[in-house]
C-alpha cells in the first residue's frame, strides 16, 4: 500500500517520472505543473463550496416548502372550518354576553 502511494505521488509530482518529463524545458515543465496545481485547487474549492451551498440550499428550500404547506393548510381550514379560528381565542360573537 505504501509503495502504491509513493508511486502515485511520484507519477504526479516527480518531473522525472510523470508524463511532463517529455517537456524538455524545465521551467516550462514547472509552469505546467503549477498551472495544473492551481486548476485542481480551484476545482476542489468550487466543489467544496458547492457542497456547502447545496446543504444550505436544501435547508432553505425545506423551510420554504414547509411555509407553503402551512399556508395551504391554514387557508383550507379557514375555508372549510372558519370557527376553528374563533373558538377559545377569547373573542365572543355578538350573541354572547356575560
Amino acid at each position: 500500500m505504501r509503495q502504491l502511494l509513493v508511486n502515485g505521488w511520484n507519477f504526479i509530482f516527480n518531473s522525472e517520472v510523470s508524463p511532463l518529463r517529455h517537456i524538455s524545458d524545465v521551467s516550462t515543465r514547472h509552469y505546467v505543473l503549477q498551472a495544473l496545481g492551481l486548476m485542481w485547487a480551484a476545482a476542489f474549492a468550487v466543489a467544496i463550496g458547492s457542497y456547502t451551498v447545496f446543504a444550505a440550499s436544501i435547508i432553505g428550500h425545506t423551510v420554504l416548502i414547509g411555509a407553503a404547506a402551512i399556508t395551504v393548510a391554514t387557508y383550507t381550514a379557514a375555508a372549510t372550518k372558519p370557527n376553528l379560528f374563533t373558538k377559545g381565542s377569547g373573542r365572543r360573537s355578538d350573541g354572547e354576553h356575560e
